[in-house]
C-alpha cells in the first residue's frame, strides 16, 4: 500500500485539519464529533442543506459546504456512515429558524443514522425534512442498500437545492426539489482497478489486468458483469444505455450529463467518455444543455467512471446556473 499517509488511524482528522488551513473563507472544522460547516452559518431565514456519508468520496461531500451548495457535511470514517451524534450536532449548528434538510444517499447505514438524528432535532424544536438519493441503475440490491444505491445525483441535488435554499424557498419547496431532481435522474459507474481502504492494506476486490467491472458501486460493491475491458466506445454505451433507457429518457429532452472520475481517472480520459456520451444521447435525440466533467464523487484512487443524467427544466437549469462557492465546486460567485 502505498499512501500519503502518517497513521491509517488519524487520516480522517488530519484531512480535516488540511480543509480548515485551506478554506477557512469558506468553511469551519469541529472535531469530536466532527463535521463541516459553511464559515458564516447559520444563516437565518434560510433552509440548511445538510448531507454526510464515509470518507474516501472526496470532495464529497465536505468539499461542497459553502455559499450556495450544502451548510454542513458529517465525515463518517472511510467508507463507514458518520454517526447520529455527528448529523444532530451539524443540525443544530446549521439551523437558522427555517428548518434544515437532510440529503441522505441510499445505503443502509447513512439512513438509519440521518434518521436518528433527525429524531433528535425535532425532539429539540428543528423542522427537518429528508431526501433520500436512488439514482443507481446498476443493481436493485446491493451489500450496502436496499433497493438502489445514491451515487451522482447526489452532487446535483446538493448544488441544485443549495441554489433554491439561497432563494430563501421555503423548507417543503427545498424537500420537494430534492425529490425531483433523484427522481428525474440516472446514474451508472464502472471500475478499471479496485481501491485500498487504508485501514485495511490491501485491495478491496480483485480485478485482473485485462478486466472490469459494470455497474460497481463506490465503495467497490459489485455490478453488474465483470468483462474483458473495451474500448471507451463500447464502455459508455455499456453504461448510457441503461441510463436512458431506466427514466426512460425521451427525444427533445434536455438534460445535464455528468461525467465523473472514481478517483484515479485522469480528464483525458474523462473527455472521451464525455464525447462518446455526447454521441449516444444525440444519437436518441436528447440534448445535453449543462454538464459537470470531473472527480466529485470518487472512491479513493480507484480508476473508472460514472456517468449521470439529469432531465433539466426551465427551474433546474436557473438554479444550476446560479453562482456556488465551495472548496469543490465554485462559480459566478
Amino acid at each position: 500500500m502505498k499512501k500519503l499517509i502518517n497513521k491509517a488511524e488519524d487520516l480522517v482528522k488530519e484531512e480535516l485539519q488540511g480543509i480548515a488551513a485551506a478554506h477557512p473563507d469558506l468553511v469551519k472544522v469541529h472535531y469530536d464529533p466532527n463535521y463541516i460547516i459553511r464559515a458564516d452559518a447559520p444563516v437565518k431565514g434560510k433552509v440548511a442543506t445538510v448531507s454526510g456519508g464515509g470518507s474516501g468520496h472526496e470532495p464529497m461531500h465536505g468539499g461542497f459546504v459553502g455559499f450556495g451548495m450544502l451548510d454542513a457535511a458529517c465525515p463518517g470514517a472511510v467508507f463507514t456512515s458518520p454517526t447520529p451524534d455527528q448529523m444532530l450536532e451539524a443540525t443544530k449548528a446549521v439551523n437558522g429558524g427555517a428548518g434544515v434538510l437532510h440529503i441522505v444517499k441510499n445505503y443502509t447505514g447513512d439512513i438509519l443514522n440521518f434518521e436518528m438524528a433527525a429524531d433528535l432535532a425535532r425532539s429539540e424544536g428543528i423542522e427537518v425534512e429528508a431526501v433520500v438519493t436512488n439514482d443507481d441503475v446498476a443493481v436493485q440490491d446491493s451489500l450496502y442498500t436496499a433497493g438502489r444505491r445514491g451515487v451522482g445525483v447526489t452532487v446535483l441535488a446538493e448544488k441544485l437545492c443549495g441554489a433554491a435554499a439561497e432563494e430563501r424557498r421555503p423548507l417543503k419547496a427545498v424537500a420537494d426539489l430534492a425529490r425531483k431532481v433523484n427522481a428525474h435522474g440516472r446514474s451508472m459507474g464502472m471500475a478499471l482497478t479496485s481501491c485500498i481502504v487504508p485501514a485495511a492494506g490491501k485491495p478491496t476486490f480483485d480485478l485482473g489486468d485485462d478486466e472490469m467491472e459494470i455497474g460497481i458501486g463506490i465503495h467497490g460493491e459489485p455490478g453488474r458483469t465483470r468483462m474483458k475491458l473495451k474500448t471507451a466506445a463500447e464502455i459508455v454505451a455499456l453504461l448510457a444505455q441503461p441510463v436512458l433507457d431506466d427514466l426512460p429518457f425521451k427525444t427533445g429532452d434536455q438534460v445535464l450529463a455528468f461525467v465523473n472520475g472514481m478517483g484515479g481517472t485522469p480528464l483525458i480520459e474523462l473527455y472521451v467518455v464525455y464525447n462518446e456520451l455526447v454521441k449516444i444521447c444525440a444519437g436518441r435525440g436528447v440534448k445535453i444543455t449543462r454538464n459537470l466533467i470531473g472527480s466529485y464523487i470518487t472512491s479513493l484512487e480507484m480508476a473508472g467512471t460514472s456517468i449521470t443524467l439529469l432531465r433539466l427544466d426551465d427551474d433546474l437549469t436557473k438554479l444550476w446556473d446560479a453562482p456556488v462557492k465551495t472548496p469543490g465546486l465554485r462559480w459566478g460567485a
